[in-house]
């Protein structure tokens, strides 16, 4: 699968291929990248030259925040197939819920059925790996439904809050 991803205005093109038995292998506008890579609990953990780096993932693609230690940051990831969709001006009901990026445990849930939300403000804070993600609105909208529960274990992908 091809993906776009933007990191501080810098745009990459990163080719990832799973193969047989869960082999991964990645290249970065269109170089291989000696790497190894395998999913871990809300993100990969990644070996690059004998360095180990655990990625925790979070948020949708229009801003995914990727944490490593303490380092943090945001980035902008859209598939060939997402890309292609916008393109032909095909539409999605993406903008009508919250999913989870990551399996995890709902830590915080701050905003109720009938509120308004602003763009970029917490909607609801999901812990996994031991670290709190909190991930937030990409546009404005009113809270249709609230589907997850303080103290919930969720999957990946789960729908946590519904918009109208």
């Amino acid at each position: 699968m091809r993906y776009r991803v933007s990191i501080e205005g810098v745009e990459r093109v990163v080719d990832v291929q799973v193969g047989p038995g869960g082999a991964v292998t990645v290249s970065l506008d269109g170089e291989p990248v000696g790497a190894d890579v395998r999913r871990i609990p809300g993100g990969v953990s990644l070996v690059v030259e004998g360095r180990v780096w655990d990625v925790l993932v979070g948020g949708p693609a229009e801003a995914m925040q990727l944490a490593s230690g303490e380092h943090r940051i945001v980035a902008t990831v859209e598939s060939e197939r997402a890309r292609s969709r916008r393109k032909t001006g095909a539409t999605a009901d993406a903008g009508k819920e919250l999913r989870s990026p990551m399996p995890g445990r709902i830590v915080k849930v701050l905003v109720a059925a009938g509120e308004a939300v602003a763009p970029d403000q917490p909607l609801v804070v999901i812990e996994a790996m031991k670290m709190e993600n909190e991930l937030r609105a990409t546009a404005a909208a009113t809270v249709a439904a609230v589907e997850v529960r303080e103290g919930q274990n969720v999957e990946g992908n789960v729908v946590l809050v519904r918009f109208e």
